[in-house]
Protein backbone atom coordinates (compact mmCIF):
# COMPACT_ATOMS: atom_id res chain seq x y z
CA UNK A 1 0.00 0.00 0.00
CA UNK A 2 1.11 3.57 -0.59
CA UNK A 3 -0.03 7.15 -1.19
CA UNK A 4 0.35 8.62 -4.66
CA UNK A 5 -2.95 10.51 -4.86
CA UNK A 6 -3.81 13.07 -2.18
CA UNK A 7 -7.45 13.51 -1.11
CA UNK A 8 -8.84 16.38 0.98
CA UNK A 9 -11.36 15.67 3.73
CA UNK A 10 -14.21 17.43 1.92
CA UNK A 11 -13.41 15.47 -1.26
CA UNK A 12 -13.56 12.19 0.64
CA UNK A 13 -16.82 13.11 2.33
CA UNK A 14 -18.35 14.06 -1.01
CA UNK A 15 -17.15 10.85 -2.66
CA UNK A 16 -18.72 8.72 0.07
CA UNK A 17 -22.13 10.11 -0.83
CA UNK A 18 -22.04 7.47 -3.58
CA UNK A 19 -22.32 4.76 -0.89
CA UNK A 20 -24.58 3.80 1.98
CA UNK A 21 -21.86 3.40 4.59
CA UNK A 22 -23.33 5.57 7.33
CA UNK A 23 -22.11 8.99 8.38
CA UNK A 24 -18.55 9.92 7.50
CA UNK A 25 -16.33 10.27 10.59
CA UNK A 26 -12.72 10.48 9.41
CA UNK A 27 -10.07 8.91 7.18
CA UNK A 28 -6.33 8.43 7.10
CA UNK A 29 -3.67 7.53 4.57
CA UNK A 30 -2.07 4.09 4.58
CA UNK A 31 1.57 4.74 3.77
CA UNK A 32 2.90 1.19 3.30
CA UNK A 33 3.60 -0.74 0.12
CA UNK A 34 4.39 0.48 -3.37
CA UNK A 35 1.57 -0.09 -5.85
CA UNK A 36 -1.69 1.78 -5.13
CA UNK A 37 -3.04 4.62 -2.99
CA UNK A 38 -4.97 3.40 0.04
CA UNK A 39 -7.04 5.05 2.74
CA UNK A 40 -8.70 3.74 5.88
CA UNK A 41 -12.19 5.24 6.15
CA UNK A 42 -14.14 5.52 9.40
CA UNK A 43 -17.93 5.87 9.33
CA UNK A 44 -20.79 5.34 11.77
CA UNK A 45 -21.14 1.83 10.30
CA UNK A 46 -17.55 0.77 10.71
CA UNK A 47 -14.17 0.85 8.98
CA UNK A 48 -13.53 0.42 5.25
CA UNK A 49 -10.60 0.56 2.83
CA UNK A 50 -10.56 2.76 -0.26
CA UNK A 51 -8.04 1.85 -2.97
CA UNK A 52 -7.16 4.17 -5.86
CA UNK A 53 -5.45 2.15 -8.57
CA UNK A 54 -2.11 3.40 -9.86
CA UNK A 55 0.81 2.12 -11.89
CA UNK A 56 0.66 -1.57 -12.79
CA UNK A 57 -3.03 -2.32 -12.16
CA UNK A 58 -5.11 -2.06 -15.33
CA UNK A 59 -8.75 -0.97 -14.98
CA UNK A 60 -9.71 -3.78 -17.36
CA UNK A 61 -8.53 -6.30 -14.73
CA UNK A 62 -10.65 -4.88 -11.90
CA UNK A 63 -13.79 -6.95 -12.67
CA UNK A 64 -11.66 -10.10 -12.27
CA UNK A 65 -10.36 -9.01 -8.86
CA UNK A 66 -13.86 -8.07 -7.70
CA UNK A 67 -15.35 -11.37 -8.88
CA UNK A 68 -12.55 -13.31 -7.18
CA UNK A 69 -13.01 -11.59 -3.81
CA UNK A 70 -16.78 -12.01 -4.02
CA UNK A 71 -16.31 -15.68 -4.86
CA UNK A 72 -13.95 -16.22 -1.91
CA UNK A 73 -16.38 -14.47 0.41
CA UNK A 74 -19.16 -16.77 -0.81
CA UNK A 75 -16.92 -19.68 0.26
CA UNK A 76 -16.35 -17.99 3.66
CA UNK A 77 -12.66 -17.46 2.95
CA UNK A 78 -11.18 -14.60 4.96
CA UNK A 79 -10.48 -11.69 2.63
CA UNK A 80 -11.91 -8.22 1.91
CA UNK A 81 -15.40 -8.00 0.42
CA UNK A 82 -15.98 -5.42 -2.36
CA UNK A 83 -18.60 -2.79 -1.50
CA UNK A 84 -21.10 -1.74 -4.19
CA UNK A 85 -22.14 1.89 -4.61
CA UNK A 86 -25.73 3.12 -4.45
CA UNK A 87 -25.82 2.55 -8.22
CA UNK A 88 -24.67 -1.05 -7.69
CA UNK A 89 -21.21 -0.34 -9.13
CA UNK A 90 -18.00 -1.60 -7.60
CA UNK A 91 -15.64 0.60 -9.63
CA UNK A 92 -15.93 4.38 -9.47
CA UNK A 93 -13.56 7.22 -10.35
CA UNK A 94 -11.81 9.59 -7.96
CA UNK A 95 -9.35 12.19 -9.18
CA UNK A 96 -9.82 10.68 -12.67
CA UNK A 97 -8.52 7.30 -11.46
CA UNK A 98 -10.43 4.04 -10.95
CA UNK A 99 -11.08 3.13 -7.33
CA UNK A 100 -13.08 0.79 -5.13
CA UNK A 101 -14.04 0.30 -1.48
CA UNK A 102 -13.72 -3.02 0.35
CA UNK A 103 -14.51 -4.22 3.85
CA UNK A 104 -11.89 -3.91 6.57
CA UNK A 105 -9.98 -6.99 7.76
CA UNK A 106 -9.23 -6.93 11.50
CA UNK A 107 -5.67 -7.47 12.63
CA UNK A 108 -2.37 -6.43 11.13
CA UNK A 109 0.68 -7.89 9.48
CA UNK A 110 3.44 -9.34 11.60
CA UNK A 111 6.93 -7.89 11.59
CA UNK A 112 8.34 -10.71 13.72
CA UNK A 113 7.53 -13.94 11.89
CA UNK A 114 7.17 -16.94 14.17
CA UNK A 115 6.55 -20.60 13.44
CA UNK A 116 2.82 -20.35 14.07
CA UNK A 117 2.49 -17.65 11.40
CA UNK A 118 4.25 -19.86 8.84
CA UNK A 119 2.01 -22.82 9.67
CA UNK A 120 -1.15 -20.77 9.27
CA UNK A 121 0.13 -19.21 6.06
CA UNK A 122 0.80 -22.65 4.55
CA UNK A 123 -2.64 -23.94 5.50
CA UNK A 124 -4.56 -20.87 4.30
CA UNK A 125 -2.59 -20.67 1.06
CA UNK A 126 -3.50 -24.28 0.26
CA UNK A 127 -7.11 -23.48 1.13
CA UNK A 128 -7.05 -20.51 -1.26
CA UNK A 129 -5.73 -22.69 -4.10
CA UNK A 130 -8.23 -25.45 -3.40
CA UNK A 131 -11.29 -23.19 -3.09
CA UNK A 132 -10.63 -21.39 -6.37
CA UNK A 133 -10.27 -24.59 -8.39
CA UNK A 134 -13.77 -24.05 -9.84
CA UNK A 135 -13.57 -20.25 -10.17
CA UNK A 136 -14.80 -19.57 -13.71
CA UNK A 137 -12.73 -16.51 -14.62
CA UNK A 138 -9.03 -16.40 -15.47
CA UNK A 139 -6.34 -13.76 -15.82
CA UNK A 140 -2.82 -14.00 -17.21
CA UNK A 141 -0.02 -13.10 -14.82
CA UNK A 142 0.90 -9.60 -15.99
CA UNK A 143 4.10 -9.79 -13.92
CA UNK A 144 4.87 -13.42 -14.69
CA UNK A 145 7.66 -15.21 -16.52
CA UNK A 146 6.65 -13.93 -19.97
CA UNK A 147 6.89 -10.28 -18.83
CA UNK A 148 10.38 -10.25 -17.33
CA UNK A 149 12.39 -9.59 -20.49
CA UNK A 150 10.16 -6.65 -21.37
CA UNK A 151 10.41 -5.27 -17.85
CA UNK A 152 14.21 -5.48 -18.01
CA UNK A 153 14.21 -3.76 -21.40
CA UNK A 154 12.25 -0.93 -19.78
CA UNK A 155 15.17 0.19 -17.61
CA UNK A 156 18.41 -1.56 -18.64
CA UNK A 157 19.62 1.47 -20.60
CA UNK A 158 19.25 3.67 -17.50
CA UNK A 159 22.10 4.35 -15.03
CA UNK A 160 24.35 1.76 -16.65
CA UNK A 161 27.47 2.86 -14.74
CA UNK A 162 25.69 2.43 -11.41
CA UNK A 163 23.98 -0.89 -12.10
CA UNK A 164 26.22 -2.52 -14.71
CA UNK A 165 26.99 -5.62 -12.58
CA UNK A 166 23.33 -6.15 -11.60
CA UNK A 167 22.30 -5.80 -15.24
CA UNK A 168 24.80 -8.50 -16.19
CA UNK A 169 23.45 -10.83 -13.51
CA UNK A 170 19.87 -10.20 -14.63
CA UNK A 171 20.72 -10.81 -18.28
CA UNK A 172 22.42 -14.12 -17.46
CA UNK A 173 19.54 -15.20 -15.24
CA UNK A 174 16.93 -14.39 -17.89
CA UNK A 175 18.84 -16.61 -20.33
CA UNK A 176 19.03 -19.41 -17.75
CA UNK A 177 15.31 -19.24 -16.97
CA UNK A 178 14.46 -19.16 -20.67
CA UNK A 179 16.31 -22.45 -21.08
CA UNK A 180 14.95 -24.09 -17.91
CA UNK A 181 11.51 -22.69 -17.04
CA UNK A 182 8.90 -25.48 -16.70
CA UNK A 183 6.41 -25.81 -19.54
CA UNK A 184 3.58 -27.52 -17.70
CA UNK A 185 2.84 -27.66 -13.97
CA UNK A 186 -0.43 -27.59 -11.98
CA UNK A 187 -1.95 -24.19 -12.55
CA UNK A 188 -4.77 -22.17 -11.05
CA UNK A 189 -5.62 -18.96 -9.22
CA UNK A 190 -2.75 -17.56 -7.14
CA UNK A 191 -2.52 -14.39 -5.05
CA UNK A 192 0.94 -13.65 -6.56
CA UNK A 193 1.99 -11.07 -3.94
CA UNK A 194 1.90 -12.81 -0.56
CA UNK A 195 4.36 -10.67 1.33
CA UNK A 196 4.03 -10.19 5.08
CA UNK A 197 1.98 -7.02 4.74
CA UNK A 198 -0.71 -8.85 2.79
CA UNK A 199 -1.36 -11.48 5.47
CA UNK A 200 -3.17 -10.32 8.62
CA UNK A 201 -3.14 -11.82 12.11
CA UNK A 202 -4.74 -10.84 15.41
CA UNK A 203 -3.35 -12.31 18.62
CA UNK A 204 -1.31 -14.62 16.37
CA UNK A 205 -4.46 -15.98 14.69
CA UNK A 206 -4.90 -15.66 10.92
CA UNK A 207 -7.62 -13.10 10.07
CA UNK A 208 -7.30 -12.84 6.30
CA UNK A 209 -5.43 -12.10 3.08
CA UNK A 210 -5.62 -8.66 1.52
CA UNK A 211 -4.54 -6.88 -1.69
CA UNK A 212 -5.63 -9.29 -4.43
CA UNK A 213 -4.66 -6.89 -7.24
CA UNK A 214 -1.97 -9.14 -8.71
CA UNK A 215 -4.10 -12.30 -8.49
CA UNK A 216 -3.94 -14.37 -11.64
CA UNK A 217 -3.54 -17.85 -13.10
CA UNK A 218 -0.06 -19.31 -12.73
CA UNK A 219 1.76 -22.29 -11.26
CA UNK A 220 0.72 -23.08 -7.68
CA UNK A 221 4.32 -23.98 -6.84
CA UNK A 222 5.48 -20.57 -8.10
CA UNK A 223 3.22 -18.99 -5.44
CA UNK A 224 4.91 -21.13 -2.80
CA UNK A 225 8.30 -19.95 -4.07
CA UNK A 226 7.19 -16.32 -3.73
CA UNK A 227 6.05 -17.05 -0.17
CA UNK A 228 9.28 -18.71 0.90
CA UNK A 229 11.27 -15.80 -0.51
CA UNK A 230 9.13 -13.31 1.42
CA UNK A 231 8.75 -15.21 4.71
CA UNK A 232 11.81 -17.41 5.23
CA UNK A 233 14.85 -15.15 4.84
CA UNK A 234 16.06 -13.53 8.03
CA UNK A 235 17.38 -9.98 8.35
CA UNK A 236 20.92 -11.25 7.78
CA UNK A 237 19.67 -12.89 4.55
CA UNK A 238 20.11 -16.41 5.94
CA UNK A 239 17.44 -18.91 4.88
CA UNK A 240 15.33 -20.28 7.75
CA UNK A 241 14.69 -23.90 6.78
CA UNK A 242 12.39 -24.47 9.75
CA UNK A 243 9.99 -21.74 8.65
CA UNK A 244 10.09 -23.01 5.07
CA UNK A 245 9.38 -26.58 6.17
CA UNK A 246 6.38 -25.44 8.21
CA UNK A 247 4.89 -23.57 5.25
CA UNK A 248 5.50 -26.49 2.88
CA UNK A 249 4.27 -29.17 5.29
CA UNK A 250 1.06 -27.35 6.22
CA UNK A 251 0.39 -26.57 2.56
CA UNK A 252 0.91 -30.18 1.53
CA UNK A 253 -1.39 -31.53 4.24
CA UNK A 254 -4.18 -29.86 2.27
CA UNK A 255 -2.72 -29.89 -1.25
CA UNK A 256 0.28 -32.19 -1.85
CA UNK A 257 2.79 -31.16 -4.49
CA UNK A 258 3.49 -33.57 -7.34
CA UNK A 259 7.06 -34.68 -8.06
CA UNK A 260 7.45 -32.28 -11.00
CA UNK A 261 6.57 -29.30 -8.79
CA UNK A 262 9.25 -30.30 -6.30
CA UNK A 263 11.78 -30.96 -9.07
CA UNK A 264 11.30 -27.47 -10.53
CA UNK A 265 11.10 -25.68 -7.18
CA UNK A 266 14.66 -24.26 -7.36
CA UNK A 267 13.93 -22.86 -10.84
CA UNK A 268 10.61 -21.38 -9.70
CA UNK A 269 12.36 -19.85 -6.68
CA UNK A 270 14.96 -18.21 -8.90
CA UNK A 271 12.17 -16.82 -11.06
CA UNK A 272 10.26 -15.54 -8.03
CA UNK A 273 13.42 -13.78 -6.81
CA UNK A 274 14.11 -12.28 -10.23
CA UNK A 275 10.54 -10.99 -10.57
CA UNK A 276 10.85 -8.82 -7.45
CA UNK A 277 14.46 -7.85 -8.18
CA UNK A 278 13.24 -6.50 -11.53
CA UNK A 279 10.25 -4.58 -10.19
CA UNK A 280 12.15 -3.15 -7.24
CA UNK A 281 15.01 -2.02 -9.47
CA UNK A 282 12.53 -0.53 -11.95
CA UNK A 283 10.75 1.37 -9.16
CA UNK A 284 14.04 2.63 -7.71
CA UNK A 285 15.33 3.89 -11.06
CA UNK A 286 12.11 5.69 -11.95
CA UNK A 287 11.22 6.83 -8.43
CA UNK A 288 9.79 10.33 -8.14
CA UNK A 289 10.55 12.48 -5.11
CA UNK A 290 6.87 13.51 -5.15
CA UNK A 291 5.81 10.02 -4.04
CA UNK A 292 5.27 9.60 -0.33
CA UNK A 293 6.53 6.01 -0.17
CA UNK A 294 10.17 5.00 -0.57
CA UNK A 295 10.95 2.20 -3.07
CA UNK A 296 12.12 -1.08 -1.56
CA UNK A 297 15.77 -2.12 -1.79
CA UNK A 298 16.39 -4.44 -4.78
CA UNK A 299 19.62 -5.77 -3.23
CA UNK A 300 17.58 -7.90 -0.84
CA UNK A 301 16.29 -9.90 -3.79
CA UNK A 302 19.67 -9.97 -5.48
CA UNK A 303 20.98 -11.83 -2.40
CA UNK A 304 17.94 -14.13 -2.41
CA UNK A 305 18.58 -14.91 -6.08
CA UNK A 306 22.21 -15.79 -5.29
CA UNK A 307 21.00 -18.20 -2.59
CA UNK A 308 18.76 -20.06 -5.03
CA UNK A 309 21.51 -20.20 -7.64
CA UNK A 310 23.56 -22.19 -5.12
CA UNK A 311 20.86 -24.75 -4.29
CA UNK A 312 21.87 -28.35 -5.01
CA UNK A 313 18.97 -30.28 -3.46
CA UNK A 314 15.32 -29.49 -2.75
CA UNK A 315 15.95 -30.72 0.80
CA UNK A 316 17.66 -27.38 1.36
CA UNK A 317 14.19 -25.79 1.12
CA UNK A 318 12.84 -27.92 3.92
CA UNK A 319 10.94 -30.50 1.92
CA UNK A 320 10.21 -33.47 4.17
CA UNK A 321 11.20 -36.92 2.95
Amino acid sequence: MAVYTKIAKNEMEGFLQNYSLGNFVDFKEIAEGVENTNFKIFTSRGTFILTIFEKRVSSTDLPFFIALMNYLNSKEYKCPKPIASNQDKYILNLKDKPCMIVSFIEGSWVKNIRNTHCQQLGYNLAKLHALTKDFSLSRKNSMGYNSWNQLFDNFKSEKIDQYDEIYRIISDELKFLSDNWPKSLPTGIIHADLFQDNVFFENDKFTGLIDFYFACNDYYAYELAVCLNAWCFEKDQSFNTTKARLILDEYQKEKPLINEEKEFFPILSRGAALRFLLTRLNDLIFHSSEHFVQPKNPNEYLKILHFHQGIRSINEYGFSD
